[in-house]
């Protein structure tokens, strides 16, 4: 069973950081790109960065370019989204996603991200102003 599990969410204020961990289960992991997507209460989901399964490329939404950075253990089969000068407009719940087709820029930046096969639960990322 594939299962993708998210965890590292909670509160905190703005300005400070958070590290959102991806723990895999169930397929191949380095086989699979990793997306990182957040749904903001009200709003549609969206796409905050990925990790290409080829050549580990990374890609970032604009809205997080420089303050986010997203990496993958594959010895740990675990995706990790480091997230720092956190803003109060990030507060969403963050889903991990895996795909084997892969990840570039045009998966961040449009709804095609939304078709990854497996997904996660998601964590909740709350920041106070």
């Amino acid at each position: 069973e594939v299962q993708l599990v998210e965890s590292g969410g909670g509160l905190v204020q703005a300005g400070g950081s958070l590290r959102l961990s991806c723990a895999a289960s169930g397929f191949t992991f380095d086989e699979y790109a990793i997306g990182w997507f957040r749904q903001a209460p009200g709003k549609e989901r969206e796409g905050v960065s990925c990790i290409s399964r080829y050549d580990g490329s990374t890609y970032y939404a604009d809205a997080v370019k420089g303050r986010f950075t997203i990496s993958s253990d594959n010895a740990n089969n675990t995706a990790y989204l480091q997230m720092n000068n956190l803003k109060p407009e990030d507060t969403a719940v963050y889903y991990c996603a895996a795909e084997r087709a892969g990840c570039n820029s045009v998966v961040v930046t449009t709804r095609i991200g939304l078709l990854y096969e497996h997904w996660g639960q998601g964590t909740q990322v709350t920041v106070s102003s």
